[in-house]
């Protein structure tokens, strides 16, 4: 495989596309899975000069034109389903039992195909379902784009002429519709919504805990969707949100799924987040928020999940009941390779009163801030600490 063939020619399959009516970004994944399919297939398919340490085809750049050009229409018209099915729902779901479905849930399902490893069906249902591209799917992996792009190759090659007749588990399509609604209620793409719905089916065809706790977490962090940003389109923090505009329905209706999940004593990592929320929405105030429970509940959550961002968030809410201190010693074990890191011990250090870390950190974390909104706000967080250094 000459890999600086493929380097040389990617500007030109790119703009390639782009010139037959591919936007930039669909026309970059496009192209990345077709650098993947290359990888896969060029060896197996050796010409006359692979020997001279040429291409193995004979028309490098048409074939991946080719191969990129079928890619992006098949993810365009995965889009186009998507976007048709998401018309059928408002922009904010009513409480109650759902009262129609589609075959979009069995779509889910289908994909979380048991040949498939529980990471990989993920990555391959939010792919052709849900609409998201590489990239967001490697944000919420925390993998790099080319990784994730090879995991999504490799899934589609192993479910491809096998028959959907063993439809996967519950605790995948849990997983694909937690990445949808926070996808949706954070980035790029509008999907919270069409996530809350397809949970709503979900609960009401399925009689499980965690199923609950999912649609009672995505009900309780929607309520809060409206005070989340200023009419500038600006991020506002939890702590200084109105929460008068909090939807209070939504939380009540979903803190009632919630206990009604913990009164079954069979605890998993959803309801366990849900619960999280649950204080949050609960209280009346910002210094009203009971940080001791909050602690209490990410140490469960950090031993169902053992995950090293539930370990992040814990040690913020560590800071906010035992103080910066405690706070940044919780910190203190973690990877600073870790998304919001950087954001985080920004955060405490200020409240330590360390001014001059604080700010540099906010500049750090905004560099590597994942959307424009968040980054305005960092960048505005370390402007602020810098005016006051200059005092």
């Amino acid at each position: 495989m000459n890999e600086a063939l493929l380097r040389s020619l990617t500007p030109s399959v790119l703009g390639i596309l782009v010139r037959r009516g591919a936007d930039f970004a669909a026309a970059e994944d496009a192209v990345q899975e077709a650098l993947v399919e290359a990888v896969r297939v060029w060896p197996a398919r050796p010409s006359p000069s692979a020997s001279n340490g040429k291409s193995p085809v004979r028309d490098p750049k048409g074939w991946l034109v080719t191969v990129a050009w079928r890619r992006f229409l098949d993810a365009t018209r995965a889009d186009a389903a998507r976007r048709r099915r998401e018309e059928l729902v408002h922009d904010e779901p009513e409480p109650g039992p759902v009262t129609s479905a589609d075959d979009t849930l069995q779509l889910y399902f289908l994909c979380a195909h048991p040949s498939l490893t529980p990471s990989s069906a993920v990555a391959l249902t939010l792919r052709a379902v849900g609409g998201l591209t590489t990239r967001q799917i490697a944000r919420a992996y925390l993998v790099p784009e080319a990784t994730m792009a090879q995991r999504i190759s490799r899934a589609k090659r192993t479910v491809s002429g096998v028959r959907f007749d063993e439809p996967g588990d519950v605790a995948t399509v849990l997983r694909v519709l937690y990445l949808v609604f926070n996808e949706g209620y954070s980035g790029d793409i509008d999907l919270a919504a069409e996530a809350i719905r397809l949970a709503r089916q979900l609960a009401a065809a399925i009689d499980h805990p965690e199923v609950s706790g999912l649609l009672a977490l995505m009900l309780l962090h929607h309520a809060r969707r409206a005070s989340r940003t200023a009419p500038d389109g600006s991020l506002v923090p939890l702590a200084e949100q109105d929460r008068s505009r909090w939807d209070t329905k939504s939380i009540a209706e979903g803190i009632g799924m919630l206990q009604a999940a913990l009164a079954r004593d069979r605890l998993g990592e959803f309801q366990a987040q849900a619960a999280i929320a649950a204080l949050h929405a609960d209280a009346p105030t910002a210094e009203e928020t009971d940080w001791v429970q909050i602690v209490e509940w990410y140490d469960e959550l950090a031993r169902l999940t053992d995950s090293p961002v539930v370990r992040l968030n814990r040690a913020v809410a560590v800071g906010e009941a035992d103080g910066p201190r405690a706070g940044l010693a919780a910190l203190a074990p973690l990877s600073d390779s870790l998304p919001r890191y950087a954001a985080v011990a920004a955060y405490l250090h200020e409240r330590d009163g360390g001014l001059a870390t604080a700010a540099r950190l906010y500049a750090e974390a905004a560099r590597k801030a994942s959307n424009l909104a968040e980054r305005d706000h960092l960048t505005l967080q370390a402007a602020r600490l810098n005016a006051r250094l200059r005092r």
